[in-house]
């Protein structure tokens, strides 16, 4: 049991290094990415006014045979088609406390392929 608080512990400590420096302007927004165990979610967030410029879920994807990677692939390829819709052309990436592997590296390459820039 105190494993579980150790990890846990481990994780906020990991969120708020990252978040410390990361921030999003107007110009250059925040992609936060939030990775649960079956879904994949991403947002463009300015945190200077405190708006979400644009957001997407994996469940938006029509395609259900995909794997959760491909899903993922396919949400950031779809958020960088809403990120040039609200005329957003770069980011900062905030993988929040996971690790920048799997799910939520597909989610940056996506968008990179999108035509964001990272």
């Amino acid at each position: 049991m105190k494993k579980i608080k150790f990890n846990n512990q481990r994780l906020i400590r990991r969120q708020k290094r990252v978040r410390a420096k990361v921030q999003g302007t107007k110009e250059r927004p925040r992609l936060a990415v939030y990775r649960s165990l079956n879904h994949i979610y991403a947002q463009l967030i300015d945190d200077i006014s405190g708006r979400t410029l644009a957001s997407v879920r994996d469940t938006e994807i029509k395609d259900k045979k995909l794997s959760k990677t491909e899903r993922a692939l396919a949400t950031g390829k779809l958020l960088a088609q809403k990120a040039a819709s609200a005329k957003v052309k770069t980011a900062v990436f905030d993988r929040r406390e996971f690790k920048y592997h799997g799910r939520v590296k597909a989610v940056a390459e996506g968008a990179r392929e999108g035509g964001l820039n990272i």
